[in-house]
């Protein structure tokens, strides 16, 4: 099954990281251009700056030291996923993308693994400080509104996808074709599976 050879095959983790940071990247790039003409909360992940490391790079750090299971990677995808749903205002851009990779795998471990490094040591991880850390997780779990459980139909269901699109290498590079991206919102925010689905049906629900 889908969710067993990206979590349990090692070899495939690597080309994982790759396809979710060349993902990010693109909808980092698209709504850093949609910002110049749509007004976008600043919140507490957006930095003053553009951070110097790639986001490859920057999640090729975290999956080195967090140490957590291959699943937290899906699962903050999961995560990330919903909170650009339920906070449409805040659409993944270069200023923010970093601080919610650190936080979002930091809550993925502490709700998957059964053991996981605390605040202090994510932050180190992340190039921040530990205080940092705190009011980042603070402020995702309040933006999430806590909805931090995800089914095995909703994990398989991303898991799927994502070993679909991973084979391929780069995420698709037209945005109507791809199914992380609204192609006819003006923000690129992403769509979110429909978790709520009582047919048991794979669809996709766009986020408007």
């Amino acid at each position: 099954m889908a969710e067993l050879e990206i979590t349990q095959n090692q070899s495939l983790m690597p080309k994982l990281i790759d396809y979710l940071s060349s993902l990010l990247q693109k909808v980092a790039e698209a709504n850093d251009i949609n910002g110049r003409f749509q007004p976008q909360k600043i919140s507490v992940f957006h930095g003053l700056t553009r951070p110097n490391i790639s986001i490859q790079n920057y999640l090729e750090r975290i999956f080195k030291y967090a140490n957590c299971s291959p699943s937290c990677f899906v699962v903050a995808y999961v995560y990330l996923d919903r909170f650009t749903q339920c906070q449409p205002s805040l659409p993944i851009n270069s200023f923010n993308i970093h601080r919610l990779l650190i936080t979002s795998v930091m809550i993925a471990a502490k709700f998957m693994d059964d053991m996981y490094y605390n605040n202090a040591y994510y932050a180190k991880v992340g190039g921040i400080s530990t205080t940092e850390m705190n009011f980042l997780e603070v402020d995702f779990l309040f933006g999430l509104g806590f909805r931090l459980n995800v089914t095995p139909t909703t994990f398989q269901t991303y898991c799927s996808y994502l070993q679909k699109e991973m084979l391929l290498l780069q995420p698709p590079l037209n945005l109507d074709d791809s199914s992380l991206y609204m192609g006819r919102s003006p923000k690129l925010q992403y769509i979110c599976f429909n978790e709520d689905d009582s047919s048991s049906q794979q669809q996709q629900q766009l986020v408007v």
